[in-house]
């Protein structure tokens, strides 16, 4: 089993993540920010981790994630504070996160994007904008590095339950996907470990997320 570190425990796929991580028997470390998030976590099976992006250094955070073997980064302001909470967060924070996770020797680390045509063709706020200039810098910041990355982007995100059934790949149209098969897709890529240094683009589609992933493994 694997010791999973999650950046972005306590929001709405990090939770979904631990349980599904949890209940296969894999050890589940998520951060949070907020009093009170750290029982909701715990009730998911994972250990709560207290912390703010915006506030730890590379080294507080490279202690955090010593002992792992997978960081998954799953925290986004969400539009909250406006484009400097997205840039500390989405950008500055990955940063960090990234750097701190080859100073603790953890070399596989997973990052939940952003669909590059999100709401394309449609007006937009510059707060959106800017939140999408920031999560190209950051799949950009991680693919430089020398870490063993995934990038995921899912397509609009749903609260409605999941089906198990998405459609993967290096270049999709653009969709919409339940937090639940998001938080799917994520277990299985910590599962293949032969999915590596790839971006996937993700909906919701007609395939179970197993064998929409075994495709995307390096053989």
């Amino acid at each position: 089993m694997t010791q999973v570190f999650i950046i972005g425990g306590a929001g709405h796929v990090g939770l979904r993540l631990s349980k599904l991580l949890s209940d296969k028997g894999h050890t589940v470390h998520a951060l949070y920010r907020q009093s009170g998030q750290e029982t909701l976590i715990r009730q998911q099976g994972a250990e709560p981790v207290n912390g703010s992006l915006t506030e730890l250094d590379t080294t507080t955070l490279a202690t955090h994630l010593t002992g792992s073997k997978v960081v998954v980064f799953t925290a986004g302001a969400g539009g909250k504070g406006g484009q400097e909470m997205t840039n500390a967060v989405d950008g500055e924070g990955l940063k960090t996160a990234v750097a701190a996770a080859q100073q603790a020797g953890v070399s596989r680390f997973l990052l939940v994007s952003a669909f590059p045509e999100a709401l394309r063709g449609q007006a937009v706020s510059d707060t959106f904008e800017n939140y999408m200039r920031v999560k190209k810098m950051a799949d950009v910041e991680l693919a430089q590095s020398e870490l063993d990355w995934v990038i995921l982007r899912p397509g609009t995100l749903r609260d409605d339950p999941g089906t198990g059934l998405v459609r993967a790949g290096l270049a999709i149209p653009y969709g919409e996907v339940p937090r639940d098969d998001v938080a799917a897709t994520l277990a299985e890529i910590i599962e293949q470990p032969d999915i590596s240094r790839t971006i996937i683009e993700l909906t919701a589609g007609k395939v179970p997320v197993r064998d929409a992933l075994l495709k995307m493994a390096v053989r």
